[in-house]
């Protein structure tokens, strides 16, 4: 099956099931906002607990706060944001759309990789235990030709980028031949540049409002927050400030679901550190990230590192955390080596003083950063990637099913009474209120049990509990595995140690 094809499955479940809703949908929707629906609310809510966990419980050295969405417009001003966050935006005159320069020219890229990667698979098939890949990608002739077309692109395309060379940007995509994906044109537009941010007003507007902005990133308000932290809790290098929060970008292309939005939430963890051991607390956490995508069970071929080409204006090494979505390998996590540039342009343009003295060195100075900054949508979207699953069983019918991790999953534990009499459904009830308050549960006694154990496989619960006429006799009951559809019979008493066992972050 496509990718697209697959994409568009992923889509349409999504909001069959209840986990995600196109924005104002009876007002036919606003483009590129979703709402979380019940069971999309519990998994968001699930994934944000997984990260606050493992950042700020599991460290002693981290912290979290929660910064206002609103700041000081000179925030944006310190930071470069007014400057510098802009985005290269070209036309297609024909179809009248728009895109990100650089982003056609990186789907060009991909396309060229895909070239190579494909060498590579039929080359590994051929050969089979004695093939060499690296030797492969070192000598065959067609993959030096479009590795160097790779290498020659990006170089031209960093430094148009660096040097805000429009003009050459655009015509890096003449050369290249690149046409809409929508007309198949090559009629374009020039580049021009796109600020991303959102502005509004604080104040009546005849009472001397100001003009402020949607912060378009949550980093800005842990870095104004820093002496406030660090003085308070009494923090000593290296410690780190978490946060999750809402931020806002004006996407010139917003698409892809839930991928790219126009309102969006992001995890973040600035983690302050002593000037010349960057480099070091970079590889750390670069490598503890990957880490705790793998503890999900998702398997590991579906992620990537991938190092930046263009470093931002405020880093001195950056890597991506790439996820196989539908569409390819795309970004869901950034681990950037920040420098003090941000602690330092603040102090700069406020005239206070961000320092911090150290006891060891019996000196003071601006720390320098080492940022982990996650997607929360996009892990969703990497969640329900993985999990979307299309079965054909034994008998010949077929389930959908999602193999969300259990610890991730929005609802723990079914409930379900056999029948709607015999008091099967009360016995079922005290099962559920000896549960719900530890664990999500959800209870069902309508159509037949088939039934009820699929629409639990499409929304994802790992486990279903059937309460029988056995259960009335010798207080059992059966536990249907989700992914396997094993069941095994238990005792009522030992449900919510199983349960917990079961649903335990293997780390």
């Amino acid at each position: 099956m496509a990718n697209e094809d697959i994409f568009k499955k992923i889509i349409a479940h999504a909001k069959e099931y209840g986990f995600v809703f196109q924005s104002s949908e009876i007002f036919d929707g606003l483009s590129a906002v979703y709402d979380y629906g019940q069971y999309g609310a519990e998994l968001k809510k699930n994934i944000m607990d997984y990260w606050w966990k493992s950042m700020v419980q599991y460290h002693e050295n981290i912290v979290g706060i929660d910064a206002a969405i609103f700041m000081h417009p000179d925030v944006w001003k310190s930071s470069g944001h007014l400057d510098a966050f802009n985005d290269p935006m070209i036309d297609n005159k024909d179809s009248k759309k728009r895109y990100r320069a650089d982003e056609l020219i990186e789907d060009h890229i991909a396309k060229l990789q895909g070239k190579i990667d494909k060498e590579v698979a039929k080359a590994s098939k051929r050969f089979g235990d004695d093939f060499d890949e690296q030797k492969f990608l070192e000598t065959n002739p067609r993959v030096i030709r479009n590795r160097e077309k790779i290498d020659a692109i990006i170089k031209r395309m960093v430094k148009a980028l660096e040097e805000d060379d429009l003009k050459d940007l655009k015509q890096l995509i003449i050369d290249l031949e690149i046409a809409c994906p929508i007309s198949g044109s090559k009629n374009w537009t020039d580049v021009r540049q796109f600020n991303l941010m959102f502005a509004t007003q604080l104040g009546a507007l005849g009472d001397g409002a100001s003009k402020i902005y949607l912060r378009p990133e949550t980093a800005q308000g842990i870095f104004v927050n820093y002496l406030n932290v660090q003085k308070t809790g009494r923090m000593k290098l290296p410690f780190g400030i978490a946060q999750i929060g809402k931020a806002f970008r004006n996407e010139i292309v917003a698409r892809q679901f839930i991928f790219r939005m126009r309102e969006f939430e992001q995890m973040e963890m600035q983690y302050f550190v002593r000037p010349g051991t960057e480099q070091e607390w970079f590889k750390y956490w670069k490598e503890e990230r990957m880490k705790w995508h793998l503890a999900t069970g998702i398997p590991e071929e579906n992620f990537r590192f991938h190092e930046h080409d263009k470093l931002a204006h405020y880093a001195n090494a950056a890597f991506d955390i790439e996820f196989n979505f539908p569409m390819g390998f795309k970004e869901l996590e950034g681990i950037h080596s920040r420098t003090d540039y941000d602690l330092g342009a603040h102090q700069k343009f406020t005239g206070k003083k961000i320092q911090y003295y150290d006891p060891e060195t019996n000196e003071s100075y601006v720390p320098y950063v080492v940022e982990t900054s996650i997607g929360l949508d996009r892990t969703f979207l990497a969640v329900l990637t993985a999990a979307y699953t299309e079965e054909k069983l034994e008998d010949g019918s077929e389930r959908t099913m999602m193999k969300i991790p259990p610890f991730l999953a929005p609802i723990k534990a079914a409930i379900l009474p056999l029948t709607k009499k015999d008091g099967l459904p009360e016995k079922a009830r005290e099962i559920m209120d000896s549960l719900k308050y530890d664990y999500m549960c959800f209870y069902e006694e309508k159509d037949t049990i088939g039934k009820r154990y699929r629409r639990m496989d499409a929304i994802g619960t790992p486990y279903s509990i059937t309460v029988d006429h056995q259960t009335l006799e010798d207080n059992t009951v059966t536990i249907r595995e989700r992914d396997s559809m094993e069941q095994d019979r238990i005792p009522i008493e030992k449900i919510a140690g199983i349960i917990a066992e079961r649903i335990r972050i293997k780390r």
